[in-house]
């Protein structure tokens, strides 16, 4: 029986779309619960072209902060997942969801240098001759947790934040899908 994955993303979806398309294909032996969002977001739509189940648990309609973690909580533990994946997800999540759920998390950069939600912009500002992408585990500080896999990419001169963003999010979509078959096959060391 195959493993079951719960995708929270927050953007347009390219990267949730390279793991239903890898399930599509029957090269990831892994069945998506659902897919979360924070915000409408073109991700939601993406995601009925492959049949998934979508929830938008829209952060700014709750009163509080309390309240909108105690749906996402409820929300992913009705669905009986094995793992959660957060791409491209651009909320915190609290301690105690994240006690709750195994999750991993992918971010644009080589961890443990620039965590954080502008990890493109910072690496070009420090001079980096080379950034990256990481998936790791979530812990309940930023970018902290545990490295599971990475790739590398060239900082070209001349770059810019978008144009090393682009070839950074092709290497995310295959570190994703590479580091979910291994999940799927025989696990993730915590």
């Amino acid at each position: 029986m195959a493993k079951r994955i719960l995708i929270l993303a927050s953007g347009t979806g390219s990267l949730a779309a390279a793991i239903l398309q890898s399930i599509q294909d029957r090269e990831l032996d892994l069945e998506v619960a659902r897919v979360i969002s924070d915000r409408p977001a073109p991700v939601l739509d993406l995601v009925k072209k492959f049949g998934v189940a979508s929830t938008l648990i829209e952060y700014s309609k709750f009163e509080s902060r309390a309240a909108w973690s105690a749906q996402m909580e409820n929300v992913v533990a009705s669905d009986k997942v094995d793992l959660v994946v957060s791409v491209g997800f651009m909320r915190i999540l609290p301690a105690s969801f994240i006690e709750k759920f195994s999750i991993i998390n992918i971010h644009p950069a080589l961890l443990p240098f620039f965590p954080g939600a502008h990890a493109i912009r910072d690496a070009l500002l420090a001079g980096a001759t080379e950034s990256g992408t990481t998936v790791h585990w979530m812990d309940s500080g930023v970018d902290t947790g545990k490295v599971i896999s990475q790739i590398k990419v060239q900082v070209e001169v001349g770059d810019t934040e978008e144009s090393l963003h682009e070839r950074i999010k092709i290497q995310e979509r295959n570190l994703i899908v590479e580091t979910l078959k291994r999940y799927a096959h025989v696990g993730l060391e915590k």
